[in-house]
């Protein structure tokens, strides 16, 4: 997804220089990509993300706040995973990490969320922690119907904790479960670009935003078309109506028309597109939008009580199927 990697390259780009606001996000890009796991009988921390310049990015905030060194390994696709990904690995080291970064509770336990200290910060850390979960789980779509921002969640308890934290900094996110992932969607339009705003990518946020607007402009020309198309359909489709029962009433009737509504119903004939307002403008003399209809009316009434005396079909059955 093109617009998914314009994101995480600029988010990438964003150095907080708080260092709270650092240790929240390295901890909510370790508990978004991977957490915890045991190799060895040994409690280690592994993160895999979809980028070299993540991973490196990654390991230098690791030995830069906590003085680890982790394990950079290229881990190659396989399956639907074209490219493979990267893993970031701590494994000397790994159980003081967890609980330094607060992926495990003082008990050796696995916080299921997020730790409480990071879900509870200022502002500041807030964003950080959903700068650090897109990273490691985001995507966006293109601005359209199904536009959505979303982000992969290694649990419930991990969506929920997101959309607390997305719900402080005025991001209207919802904790979703798609195809058996817990995930945090966003979805209006607005909401996508506070977020993206909010995480700290600007540029990507005015340019999905331009784009959002154009697409909205050119839907609405697109329905104004539409729209007109239809109204010259019907318009269309009511004027050969409308001169098909004339021409069969001027036939039930013969000799019988009387002469005003004759030049009425001959005037529809010889313009058959015109509006009754033209129609009046082309009368001589002129006559007002409202006499001619009130003309034709009568026209076609005498020659469907005529048609029903008679016993034949009345103007109704001139119609061409299609044009009723």
């Amino acid at each position: 997804m093109p617009l998914t990697a314009d994101v995480k390259a600029e988010l990438i780009a964003v150095r907080d220089p708080r260092p709270s606001a650092r240790v929240a996000e390295l901890t909510a890009l370790l508990r978004f990509s991977g957490g915890l796991h045991s190799i060895a009988n040994r409690v280690a921390v592994e993160a895999q993300l979809d980028s070299e310049q993540l991973a490196r990015r990654a390991a230098r905030d690791l030995l830069e706040i906590y003085g680890v060194r982790p394990e950079l390994h290229h881990v190659q696709g396989s399956g639907g995973r074209a490219g493979g990904h990267f893993a970031v690995r701590v494994i000397e080291g790994g159980e003081t990490l967890a609980r330094q970064t607060g992926l495990l509770d003082q008990r050796r336990r696995p916080v299921r969320g997020l730790p409480n200290k990071l879900t509870t910060g200022s502002r500041d850390d807030l964003a950080a922690i959903w700068r650090g979960a897109f990273l490691a789980g985001g995507s966006l779509t293109d601005p359209g119907r199904s536009a959505s921002l979303e982000i992969a969640c290694p649990s419930p308890e991990a969506a929920m904790a997101l959309v607390g934290a997305g719900h402080r900094i005025g991001i209207p996110a919802k904790a979703r479960e798609v195809r058996g992932v817990p995930r945090v969607v966003v979805r209006d339009g607005d909401a996508i670009r506070t977020a993206l705003t909010e995480m700290g990518a600007q540029r990507t946020a005015a340019e999905w935003d331009q784009l959002r607007q154009r697409r909205e402009v050119r839907a609405g020309v697109n329905r104004l078309v539409n729209f007109d198309d239809a109204n010259l359909r019907r318009s269309a489709q009511a004027a050969v109506a409308a001169c098909a029962r004339v021409e069969r009433a001027l036939e039930i009737l013969g000799d019988t028309v009387p002469e005003h509504l004759k030049e009425a119903g001959d005037l529809r004939l010889a313009h058959r597109d015109a509006s009754l307002d033209e129609l009046g403008h082309h009368a001589d003399p002129p006559l007002t939008k409202d006499a001619v209809a009130g003309r034709i009316r009568r026209l076609l009434a005498m020659a469907d009580k005529k048609a029903e005396i008679d016993g034949i079909p009345g103007t109704e059955s001139a119609v061409p199927a299609g044009a009723e």
